[in-house]
């Protein structure tokens, strides 16, 4: 078994049965900042296969999110039963979210990727990986210097988990029903 595959198994089975590990972690999360620079990845294994190189200009950020529905401030448009909700899920997944938080918090770096660290009841934390824009180390690299030029990429949508809630993440035959369709874009 190799030291990566391990390391997952250990970091899912920590999550799996709520070690004290993992509790005490989840509590000092809870203190901390919702947006919050980090030394390295928490997990190393999940962080390097989403792309994470230990190098200059690549850092990783903490968000917390909370999850749950959202609560709408008050009725309006009439009294009709399709007006009367108060909760309502979100269109974006909480990880979309925590990507964009990130994106704000730190404007001279692109978002590369982002992965669940953990969560305890509505609380959830994701690592988000990013790139500094105007760094050499990584302008030179080819395989970083690509997702660098484009700009604002988790508010666009661009990132795995906003093409996920785009609709476009899968592609090919049976996926239609994931993708918005073309007589909505027309009416508008």
């Amino acid at each position: 078994m190799s030291m990566y595959k391990s390391m997952r198994g250990t970091f899912i089975q920590e999550y799996k049965e709520r070690s004290p590990q993992y509790k005490e972690r989840i509590v000092k999360w809870s203190s901390e900042p919702p947006v919050l620079r980090i030394d390295g990845p928490t997990n190393i294994a999940r962080a390097r296969t989403l792309g994470y190189k230990a190098k200059e200009g690549v850092i990783v950020a903490r968000v917390h999110v909370l999850g749950g529905t959202k609560k709408r401030p008050a009725n309006s448009g009439g009294r009709k039963p399709s007006k009367s909700g108060r909760f309502f899920t979100r269109r974006k997944s909480t990880q979309a979210i925590a990507e964009e938080r990130a994106n704000r918090k730190f404007t001279n770096f692109e978002v590369l990727n982002s992965y669940f660290v953990g969560a305890a009841g509505s609380d959830q934390f994701y690592e988000v990986i990013l790139l500094e824009k105007a760094n050499q180390v990584i302008l030179s690299d080819p395989h970083y210097a690509p997702i660098v030029s484009q700009a604002n990429r988790a508010a666009r949508g661009l990132t795995f988990e906003g093409r996920k809630h785009r609709g476009i993440s899968r592609k090919g035959f049976g996926t239609i029903r994931f993708r918005p369709s073309k007589r909505a874009n027309d009416r508008s």
